[in-house]
């Protein structure tokens, strides 16, 4: 029997959450008999009963709620989080991992480890920001959530009187009304700029104040297990795509990716120079009464003399104030753009640590100048390092232009192409190509690739990053982006460009291990795409293999390509460094962050993982500090509990003959389905996908995302659609009837081994727990009245049968594995359901209404409508998908 998984919460929790919960009430209810008094009485007396031209207030209000209770529950966790702490039985696993206890409960041998992991600073961890369409929140509203967090946080105190409460309740209440106001829609698609902007807010607001504590807290567990080290702080370095995804948004050109990496450079030093004008102001040390010693003052004179262009007057203006001055000239120096590399304004803090220490003022310098120092370390003057990505197809139809110039083209995918990239990138120099004779593709990517090569030759290389190659098919592939880098001046003994090979569909997972021999067969290859620590970067994507195959072929083929691909790198003596593509919803690879780590392949970690943070994840995680410096540690930790296991094991035989056969057994299942006749047709008229586009959730292009065979269906839209309806069929559909026939296949002994399988393997574990969390979400009542949408009646008969009677399987196979009922483990789960439920109920039949309405006679106010409802369920299910 596998045991409840969700936390039971302690009776002070519900009595807090109680009273919060209230004053979140009161305050809606508030605005609600201000802004609209008859909707507030239906809603008050539970119904949501209202006529079509109160339609567009009564989502408006829901969706609201609905948010406020995501800012609620964001509360509560990380106060449970931080009041709870670390399980401190040695005998178990952590629920909630921190770097205290993943170092204090370990034996001696593992101390070890992990201390030569952690002194070496093979700890590295990489979240990357993406601007994904699965974000739905406009920056406005964003930063009006935020404020509602922070007043909801600051009734968590002893010290205000009644009129301080009244305060704050008036402060909470003026917070909802302009959310109101404000409006949750965006009218117009943002620009590029817009993205960056949005991306580049969380850095603001709340990761530059996280950082410092989660090295905080890495310190002292250090510290405390292992005595005062010379290091303080791990390798956590942020990544974005936003502004260097071009895959499917011609948007992205090379001038934007520049200007994004310029917006993120001046914004890091905007915040330094904050910073340091704030320290300068604090820190007053007289020399007059703390003189320092000859060495001391002589490293912070040189700081004054080197930084600032007018080292007398500013001497002159802080007369005896060492520290200040130094401070100032920093500052100075930061602002003129003086600095040529991050590391030369790390070490100035340093120097002035060690003057503060050198007077007794660690504490001072701990306070002040340290998280400084410690954001300086993970921002860098970048702020991140901005990812590029390309489509393979692109990167052949540039090379094919190339080559018809020159008259020497092949055919794509021939041996003789294969040969001629390779011929081709072994000769010392290369024809000059002549722009103007290229098409405005190859001279935009060509373009782009001679930027990387400015950059990565300047003082801030780490400022871009590598070429994520999407699509990924074959080595000719990879190749080829090399031979592209070749023509854009990089050089041709070992390129410093880094194709990072991104494997999504299941064949291409497949086919990695094989890739990877053959790009290792080549010299210049194997040279240049490992970096020195003997490390190559390999993206995983999630969403097309579990579109291609469905949940459970895809988690397992996942699976065993990493450890595939780890033991096809080691031929050659290079671990992979694997690139997670999740998203937010389970189908896209969505788990808890510490369960999901934990049932990773052992021995791929190594101590390193890099993962993209998707659409609304990105705002789930780091819109608030306390949030965003709980999860950064929980991530790290995580990452450092698991890669305690140096060689990649096996799956034990017997597990892995299960799990290949349940594999097989659900993806056939599910292309049954896919491959109907009528399914593509039932997926469009049964959902609002072709609506989706009225959404403006992204800088790419409006288009049609409909569909008219399975392989024009994208991924994203795919998993936004099966959740709308409430069908969600990418999240478990095939695994009910996977089991059923495995246990005909294996007889009396099948239902014996597949539990012994589920009691020892985490990933399927984890497999089990989120198909049955994604059927807690799935609704067959709902999603029946979303078939009646589709025009043929059999149609709908034939698909929405088949989907009903494999929910009916998965729940009944779910039971009998677990020796539950279903939601009984995940009593948070069917909580938050049932709390949503009425206003869901509502939106979704509100929806339906609206579809027929805008598919029969379109108008401008119910696209507003339907536009609302798409948005208000995504809130109530709290993802878009």
């Amino acid at each position: 029997m596998l045991p409840d998984v969700d936390q039971n919460n302690s009776n002070s929790d519900k009595s807090y959450a109680s009273v919060l919960q209230n004053r979140l009430h009161n305050s809606w209810f508030k605005v609600l008999d201000n802004r609209a008094p008859a909707l507030s009485k239906e809603i008050r007396s539970g119904n949501y009963l209202c006529r079509p031209d109160q339609f567009c207030d009564m989502f408006q209000a829901v969706t609201i709620w609905f948010h406020l209770s995501q800012i609620l529950d964001e509360i509560l966790n990380i106060r449970r989080s931080r009041l709870s702490g670390y399980n401190d039985n040695p005998g178990e696993e952590p629920s909630q991992y921190n770097f205290r206890g993943v170092l204090s409960h370990c034996d001696t041998d593992k101390k070890s480890l992990f201390l030569g992991l952690l002194e070496k600073n093979k700890l590295g961890i990489g979240p990357t920001i993406t601007a994904h369409p699965t974000e739905a929140k406009r920056v406005s509203v964003l930063e009006i959530h935020r404020r509602i967090y922070q007043t909801l946080v600051k009734f968590d105190s002893f010290r205000w009187g009644p009129k301080e409460i009244l305060q704050l309740e008036k402060d909470l209440e003026g917070e909802i009304d302009l959310l109101w106001l404000t409006g949750e829609l965006r009218l117009e698609r943002p620009s590029l700029e817009a993205e960056i902007e949005w991306g580049l807010q969380f850095y603001k607001t709340s990761l530059f104040e996280a950082i410092p504590r989660v090295f905080e807290s890495y310190d002292e567990a250090i510290t405390s297990v292992f005595g005062k080290q010379h290091f303080d702080h791990f390798n956590l370095r942020f990544h974005s795509w936003i502004g260097g995804d071009r895959d499917g948004n011609p948007n992205v050109t090379t001038e934007k990716t520049l200007f994004a990496i310029q917006s993120a450079k001046d914004m890091v030093l905007s915040v330094y120079s904050e910073s340091l004008t704030d320290l300068a102001s604090q820190l007053s040390i007289s020399n007059k009464i703390m003189p320092l010693s000859k060495s001391y003052y002589s490293s912070l004179d040189k700081i004054i003399r080197s930084r600032s262009e007018d080292p007398d007057g500013l001497i002159r203006r802080n007369p005896n104030e060492t520290f200040r001055q130094a401070l100032t000239a920093m500052n100075q120096c930061l602002d003129e753009r003086r600095y040529t590399y991050a590391k030369d304004f790390i070490n100035d803090l340093k120097d002035i640590e060690a003057a503060l220490c050198s007077v007794g003022a660690s504490n001072i310098s701990e306070k002040l100048v340290r998280p400084l120092r410690w954001q300086a370390a993970v921002f860098g003057f970048s702020a991140h390092t901005l990812d590029v990505r390309q489509n393979s197809e692109v990167v052949t139809r540039v090379l094919q232009n190339i080559w018809s110039i020159n008259g020497s083209c092949q055919e794509f995918g021939s041996a003789d192409w294969l040969q001629q990239v390779k011929t081709e990138l072994l000769e010392p120099n290369l024809p000059i190509l002549d722009k103007s004779d290229l098409s405005d593709e190859s001279v935009e990517l060509l373009s782009l690739l001679e930027l990387i090569f400015t950059i990565q030759n300047g003082p801030d290389p780490e400022s871009v990053g590598p070429f994520i190659l999407s699509m990924t098919r074959s080595a000719a592939d990879i190749f080829s982006v090399l031979l592209l880098a070749r023509y854009a001046g990089f050089g041709s003994e070992k390129l410093s460009l880094k194709v990072v090979p991104l494997f999504e569909t299941i064949e291409d997972l497949d086919k990695a291990p094989d890739i990877l021999r053959q790009v290792y067969d080549f010299p210049l290859a194997a040279r240049s795409l490992k970096d020195a620590d003997g490390f190559m970067e390999i993206m995983l994507g999630y969403s097309d293999s579990n579109k291609d195959g469905g949940f459970l072929c895809s988690s397992w083929t996942l699976d065993k390509a990493q450890r595939a691909i780890a033991r096809s790198l080691s031929e050659n003596g290079v671990k992979p460094k694997f690139f997670h593509g999740r998203g937010g919803s389970v189908s896209r690879g969505g788990a808890p962050t510490d369960r999901a780590i934990a049932a990773q392949p052992k021995g791929t970690l190594n101590g390193k993982l890099k993962l993209t943070e998707q659409g609304e994840v990105v705002t789930s995680k780091y819109a608030n500090v306390g949030t965003a410096a709980t999860q950064l540690e929980l991530l790290s930790s995580s990452v450092l509990h698991h890669s305690g296991i140096p060689n990649v094991s096996a799956v034990d035989p017997e597990a892995e003959d299960v799990m290949e056969a349940l594999s097989s057994l659900s993806q056939l299942s599910y292309l049954n389905l896919v491959n109907h006749s009528d399914f593509v047709s039932y997926f469009n008229e049964a959902s609002p996908v072709d609506e989706l586009s009225l959404l403006k959730i992204g800088s790419r292009p409006a288009r049609r995302f409909g569909a008219s065979s399975l392989s024009d269906l994208r991924a994203i839209p795919w998993v936004f659609a099966w959740s709308q309806n409430r069908h969600l069929i990418s999240s478990w559909y095939g695994f009910g009837e996977a089991v059923k026939k495995f246990f005909e296949i294996r007889g009396s002994s099948g239902k014996k081994v597949l539990k012994k399988t589920l009691s020892r393997l985490p990933l399927f574990q984890l497999s089990v727990d989120e198909i049955e969390k994604s059927l807690l979400l799935a609704n067959m009542e709902i999603a029946l009245l979303y078939s009646e949408l589709v025009n043929e009646e059999k149609t709908a008969q034939a698909i929405y049968k088949k989907v009903s009677y494999e929910y009916d399987c998965c729940i009944e196979v779910i039971e009998d594995l677990t020796e539950r009922k279903i939601g009984v483990r995940f009593p948070n789960v069917v909580a938050l359901i049932e709390k949503n439920e009425s206003q869901l109920d509502w939106a979704h039949k509100t929806q339906v209404e609206l579809l027929k309405i805008v598919r029969d006679n379109d108008s401008n106010e119910h696209r507003i409508q339907l536009m609302q409802s798409m948005n208000c369920i995504s809130a109530g299910l709290g993802w878009t998908g």
